[in-house]
């Protein structure tokens, strides 16, 4: 935990930015029958039947001290999934950074053995030579502030039904654009020190 709250606690660099990252399953959603849009006075009104099209992943990746996100859905959630959305995140979203600080939790697909399954030795080694990871532990998934964006787009992007992938990455790149028109960083003040007072009780007694 104290691992994790350090590198929040670490000035903001742009040249090693500080990135989270994490993911969701989401069930994908059609009609079984037309809705009946809203008129004046009446709110649109949808059949509670639905139509299961299958399960897709999304991964969310936020930089906090920027207030810039990325948000992008794959059909999949395997390591090789996992590897190009790295690649993705260090040659396109941060082509220039000396290394990436990245947060996020200790699933079996987040390693950087991930990287050589999906890519030949050389390129999955130059990829992980760039990357400077710190997993939250176990039972702390609060501490991955990746959580904290992902709790906002359900809530904010995803509360209907979405039938298909394409439509869902058109709608999860809107919720971007917006979201990171705003330039919202996020204010972490969860430190140490609090930990060390406040959740004492996990702490080893000597």
């Amino acid at each position: 935990m104290e691992d994790v709250l350090d590198v929040y606690a670490r000035a903001h660099d742009p040249d090693i930015p500080v990135v989270c990252m994490g993911e969701k399953p989401y069930q994908l959603l059609d009609y079984t029958r037309d809705s009946i849009d809203a008129t004046p006075g009446r709110v649109r009104k949808e059949d509670y039947e639905y139509s299961r099209k299958g399960v897709c992943s999304i991964f969310v990746w936020s930089q906090p001290l920027a207030g810039r996100r990325r948000v992008h859905a794959r059909p999949r959630r395997t390591r090789v999934d996992w590897a190009h959305e790295m690649k993705t995140l260090l040659t396109v979203d941060y082509p220039d950074a000396d290394k990436v600080v990245l947060v996020m939790d200790n699933l079996n697909t987040h390693t950087l053995g991930s990287l050589y399954e999906a890519f030949d030795a050389e390129q999955a080694r130059a990829l992980a030579n760039r990357l400077e990871i710190h997993y939250t532990p176990k039972h702390g998934p609060w501490l991955n502030i990746a959580e904290i964006e992902l709790s906002a787009l359900s809530r904010q992007c995803l509360s209907r039904r979405i039938p298909d992938i394409d439509t869902l990455n058109h709608e999860l790149g809107r919720w971007q654009d917006t979201t990171n028109a705003d330039q919202r960083p996020v204010n972490w003040q969860f430190t140490t020190t609090d930990a060390r007072i406040k959740l004492r009780h996990l702490y080893p007694e000597h």
